[in-house]
């Protein structure tokens, strides 16, 4: 049986309201929705989930899966991470860096893109997890007026016509495109 992979995608904590306050009401429900979905496309046959490694939705989903696994019933499920180069974690300060180095502590499978930092890395490691996967989970709003890494993400998502789950970030959502 050949593994069915999503890729998980979202906006860094400046774009939410609520910043870096996870305990914010809004950013719960968001987690509770990625949850949802997560557990959804579990039982629909996904196995693997590839996430970032950015904070933000990459870590959110990254600890969510790991909670996940501790269920029977969801023992199957894989956390795979793509690192986007070589020295990317000590880009944060300490606490997320703890984090990030649990995740890849209990991750199913690693991976660093580009052996550099570059502008090119992070399209690179993005556009590889999406090149392995058979459908993707975005907390991000469809807003073009806004640039960034997640909207990019997800215009190549379309481009390849992946099915796409949208989680609101301003509303915690969710629609199906």
């Amino acid at each position: 049986m050949t593994d069915i992979a999503c890729t998980i995608t979202g906006h860094r904590p400046q774009r939410f309201k609520f910043k870096y306050n996870e305990h914010y009401k809004l950013c719960v429900k968001i987690k509770k929705a990625l949850t949802t979905e997560i557990i959804n496309l579990y039982r629909q046959g996904v196995r693997s989930f590839w996430v970032g490694g950015s904070i933000g939705v990459d870590t959110w989903a990254a600890e969510i899966i790991i909670e996940l696994k501790k269920q029977k019933e969801l023992e199957e499920i894989r956390l795979c991470v793509a690192l986007p180069f070589h020295g990317f974690k000590e880009r944060y300060d300490s606490k997320q860096q703890t984090r990030l180095r649990d995740i890849l502590s209990a991750c199913d499978e690693q991976i660093t893109v580009s052996d550099t930092e570059s502008e090119h890395a992070y399209r690179n490691r993005n556009e590889y997890m999406i090149n392995r996967s058979d459908c993707v989970l975005a907390v991000y709003d469809n807003d073009r007026t806004i640039h960034n890494e997640t909207g990019m993400t997800v215009n190549y998502v379309k481009k390849k016509g992946l099915p796409i789950i949208l989680i609101h970030p301003d509303t915690g959502a969710v629609t199906k495109a």
